[in-house]
């Protein structure tokens, strides 16, 4: 695919994401939706790419949905289709089975779906001039991109129900102190900083270990017991423990020396991953 509304820059084993219409503060598209799927795919099948960081081009991160339609943006039957599935959770979905870690370098104004994409990435990391708005409320519809699943996650059920009853704007500083973003940085250390995150992912560690740890973290915060954690670990650790980085992580150790994990993501995936996927939509 030719990506006309994002950016897609590898570098040094880190993936670039960047939201490109900043005319529009970087607005949210079905082709914008289309175009992160699409890279999304290519991300987890490049073993290249240890890490992935989204921001936006220009001023904005994403100023949501384009309401360029007027006030049938939301209103899917004028169109004939029938139940629509929500495009920003498409996206998040998406996220959540993503095989690489993904980092937020949140540059300016995040609203609506700028802000809920962001819910199901790992790690949150601000600009001073960052905003961000549940604003749904105030649109006459409901938190989408399964934001009413993860936002709790990240920030707690008052918050979470506080910011999306209101639809206020939430500034750098308050998100930070909630806990939705990690750090707040002047804009020009922004990107530095979420890319010295990314190495920190991507150097001395096993892309395969890393995958599992991303999926066994989320997906263990819908488990209703312990013991469903002990039964992914006990598999992870006996199916990692007789692989090849289990013996390079050992060795490289005791040899006091950088590890050369040969562990792919694209073809060294334990055969009980990915052990989630038995759902369907309904």
């Amino acid at each position: 695919m030719n990506y006309e509304q994002i950016l897609y820059d590898v570098e040094d084993h880190v993936l670039t994401i960047t939201l490109n219409r900043p005319e529009k503060l970087n607005a949210f598209t079905d082709q914008m939706r289309d175009e992160i799927l699409d890279a999304l795919d290519h991300a987890d099948a490049d073993d290249e790419v240890r890490a992935i960081i989204f921001t936006g081009a220009g001023r904005g991160f994403c100023a949501g949905k384009d309401l360029s339609a007027g006030a049938g943006t939301f209103n899917h039957d004028e169109d004939g289709s029938g139940f629509h599935r929500d495009g920003g959770g498409l996206v998040t979905l998406r996220l959540f089975d993503c095989r690489k870690p993904v980092i937020a370098a949140c540059n300016g104004p995040a609203v609506g779906i700028g802000s809920t994409m962001q819910c199901a990435m790992d790690v949150r990391l601000a600009s001073e001039s960052a905003r961000y708005g549940f604003v749904f409320s105030r649109r006459g519809i409901v938190p989408e991109a399964c934001s009413s699943w993860f936002l709790p996650r990240v920030v707690g059920i008052s918050t979470a129900l506080e910011w999306s009853y209101s639809g206020r704007i939430i500034e750098a500083e308050e998100a930070l102190e909630r806990r939705f973003v990690r750090s707040v940085h002047p804009a020009e250390d922004l990107l530095p900083a979420a890319r010295a995150l990314a190495h920190e992912f991507a150097a001395q560690t096993s892309s395969v270990s890393v995958t599992l740890i991303r999926h066994m973290m989320w997906k263990m915060l819908g488990a209703d017991h312990p013991m469903e954690a002990h039964k992914i670990d006990s598999r992870g650790i006996y199916h990692m423990g007789k692989s090849g980085d289990a013996a390079e992580g050992i060795a490289s150790f005791l040899e006091k020396r950088p590890a050369e994990f040969p562990g792919k993501v694209s073809q060294d995936m334990p055969e009980f991953f990915p052990w989630w996927q038995d759902r369907d939509f309904s």
